[in-house]
């Protein structure tokens, strides 16, 4: 296997940092601590370099809040001249694993998001009639940091840029605390090795990634499954054969453990897809797809609270007009035209905005 070296270089490169800073301000121009790092943009710039050459770079603390929903979890905002970092290592380093990745691995690559894998998913479960659908168990809080390490450095050999990398996995801040025994531990093996991933991070979810890797190429290549499908945790195999599944499962788990995972226990099913199976806020059946009901609960919810800000005063018609597009644009990706009608009807709107989602 190739391993690439002397890439510090084109990680340092300012012309590389200058990108990384307009890609990490996507969307967010506006937030003081943007302004203020832009205020100064060329100092900011020029001092992050300095660090990085010198490798006196030190990443901040983290701003940590939590959200409840889909679910429970921790998310970790990086600081902004942090988040630029993560920018321009990834950069470089991306395009690297990126060719090692198997075709239906989702999520954090371009032009491999949501609605692709729904697509991919849909027509694996339309022409199979079994699916084993995983979720790994709280997988960013498991992830091993030695393991994490070791994968890496199986393609890279630069040793600027693994000290990088080092620096920001072991900067990882506190996470969910995971106790689980492999075979081999003690009893204070668990606590002693370091995990856990910090969910907003750039980084952690390209690592999530590298993580898995081996597992997909395991899936594929050893279990040979020719319908896989994995979006960041969640996974599925599909098959006409019930026993190949049952199997795959069992090799699958076994496999799981060297990198010290563990797949749910009850949200880890194998069943026929003519039931219809849940995947990315939606339910595929087997002729159409509907929004998943818990899903939509959420999303009425934000739209009666935009309504009640719109007639507060709180926002103007611009960003209603917004929101609404983002909905329904992945409405769309499922049978649901009844269901925008009905949503839009339920809401008092400027008859401008009405006639534009209602046509």
């Amino acid at each position: 296997m190739k391993r690439h070296d002397n890439l510090w270089s084109q990680v340092t490169e300012f012309e590389n940092i200058f990108t990384a800073a307009r890609q990490a301000q996507k969307g967010k121009r506006f937030r003081d601590n943007v302004l203020e790092f832009n205020y100064n943009l060329e100092t900011e710039l020029t001092q992050i370099k300095h660090e990085l050459e010198t490798q006196t770079y030190q990443p901040g603390e983290y701003h940590t809040f939590h959200i409840v929903e889909p679910k429970k979890r921790m998310i970790s905002a990086a600081p902004y001249r942090d988040r630029v970092v993560h920018h321009a290592l990834c950069n470089i380093i991306v395009p690297i694993f990126e060719r090692t990745f198997i075709h239906d691995s989702y999520a954090n690559r371009v032009g491999f998001g949501t609605h692709r894998a729904l697509r991919r998913f849909t027509k694996f479960a339309r022409s199979s009639r079994y699916v084993l659908q995983c979720d790994i168990c709280k997988y960013f809080p498991s992830i091993d940091h030695e393991i994490l390490k070791s994968l890496v450095r199986r393609k890279l050999k630069c040793q600027e840029t693994l000290w990088l990398i080092d620096r920001i996995i072991d900067n990882s801040n506190e996470q969910e605390a995971i106790v689980n025994h492999f075979p081999g531990d003690d009893l204070f093996t668990p606590l002693h090795r370091r995990h856990g991933l910090p969910i907003g991070n750039l980084t952690s979810q390209f690592f999530a990634n590298i993580y898995l890797n081996g597992f997909d190429h395991f899936v594929k290549e050893d279990l040979h499954a020719k319908k896989y499908i994995r979006y960041v945790d969640d996974f599925a195999l599909f098959a006409d054969d019930w026993e190949f599944l049952v199997n795959a499962r069992a090799a699958i788990e076994n496999y799981l453990v060297k990198l010290r995972l563990k797949i749910h226990p009850i949200k880890s099913q194998l069943f026929a897809t003519s039931k219809g199976a849940n995947f990315l806020g939606f339910r595929v059946l087997p002729d159409r797809i509907r929004v998943r009901t818990e899903n939509l609960r959420r999303a009425r919810r934000r739209l009666r609270q935009m309504q009640q800000d719109f007639v507060q005063g709180k926002i103007g018609e611009e960003k209603i007009k917004q929101s609404i597009q983002s909905w329904f644009a992945h409405l769309e990706h499922g049978d649901t035209w009844k269901l925008r009608q009905h949503i839009l009807a339920s809401l008092v709107l400027p008859e401008d905005i009405y006639h534009q989602f209602c046509c």
